[in-house]
């Protein structure tokens, strides 16, 4: 594995599980691997659970990490061609990111969704600019469009607490006083759709996802009936996707937000949002308190998903 942008980089999801949950019970029987390798971590955004949890586990491997912020501690940086350079950005990104690759070994790169641009968020042009002129294994940390190690935890969560076989999971939405990106929900999209599960969205009209993300999975707009049966409920918000309203906040409905009245239809869930969360937009304190909420484990496993990742581009240097 050279990058690591979508479910498709990991290959065989099972053996990646496998491997998951292997690493899990020793978190240091690879700890050689990342001897005398470094790992730059490049925030353009805030960060917590990514930040520890992706510096732990390069930490694990036994490399070094640094760890950059852009615009907090280092130069803005110009991210477009064609620009006259007459403004508050010194450094163009196309000369910053060789640079930086001098410098290690692994780079992972976290960008948002500005909502500027939808062509230019959903061509990932910072990752891919990363990518092409770094000369070095890059992977995402949330880009404008997916957040794969998110959603590489959340099926390792999944996969230990699922009750049956082929369990019910739901990705709802839920109202949030922000216009967020929709790089969480597609990755947990791609990745649940490759999965052995029985997939189901449900959101207010005009709240549709990019068709490469949903595929072929089941969208209800009618939340309690998609909650009916469920063994497990994701919650969280997103902007709208589809032109012209990309970016933009169509719905604050706080009949949408998680609470025991959607959670008593379902086969006792358990719930889970990838946090931070606001508690009683997204969901109420009940829920988020309650025995079923594993968002804390989810969590955790932030640190077992990265480390699985890192450890694949450390092998394949």
């Amino acid at each position: 594995m050279k990058t690591y942008t979508n479910v498709k980089d990991l290959g065989n999801l099972q053996d990646a599980i496998k491997e998951a949950l292997e690493i899990k019970k020793n978190r240091y029987a690879y700890k050689n691997i990342g001897e005398n390798k470094t790992l730059l971590m490049v925030f353009f955004n805030s960060s917590l659970r990514t930040r520890l949890s992706t510096q732990k586990a390069g930490m694990n491997l036994g490399m070094n990490t640094m760890v950059l912020d852009i615009n907090q501690g280092a130069w803005k940086l110009e991210t477009e061609r064609g620009v006259i350079m007459d403004g508050d950005k010194p450094e163009h990104i196309l000369e910053a990111i060789p640079v930086m690759g001098c410098y290690c070994d692994v780079i992972g790169v976290r960008a948002f969704a500005n909502f500027e641009s939808k062509e230019f968020d959903y061509q990932e042009t910072i990752i891919n600019q990363f990518i092409q002129y770094s000369g070095k294994p890059v992977f995402s940390m949330e880009a404008a469009t997916g957040h794969p190690l998110q959603a590489f935890a959340d099926l390792i969560t999944i996969e230990e607490y699922k009750k049956t076989p082929r369990p019910k999971v739901v990705l709802t939405w839920a109202p949030h006083p922000r216009a967020l990106p929709q790089a969480v929900p597609n990755s947990f999209a791609d990745f649940m759709n490759e999965a052995d599960v029985d997939f189901v969205i449900t959101h207010p009209h005009g709240y549709e996802l990019a068709e490469k993300f949903v595929r072929g999975a089941k969208v209800e707009y009618d939340q309690m009936k998609a909650f009916e049966g469920a063994d497990f409920i994701y919650a969280k918000n997103w902007a709208a996707y589809q032109d012209p309203n990309y970016g933009k906040i169509l719905s604050t409905d706080r009949s949408w937000t998680v609470s025991e009245r959607q959670m008593a239809v379902t086969n006792n869930a358990h719930f889970m949002h990838c946090l931070p969360v606001r508690r009683n937009m997204i969901v109420t304190d009940e829920v988020i308190e309650s025995p079923q909420s594993i968002v804390i484990p989810e969590a955790a496993n932030r640190e077992i998903s990265a480390q699985v990742v890192i450890k694949r581009l450390l092998e394949n240097l």
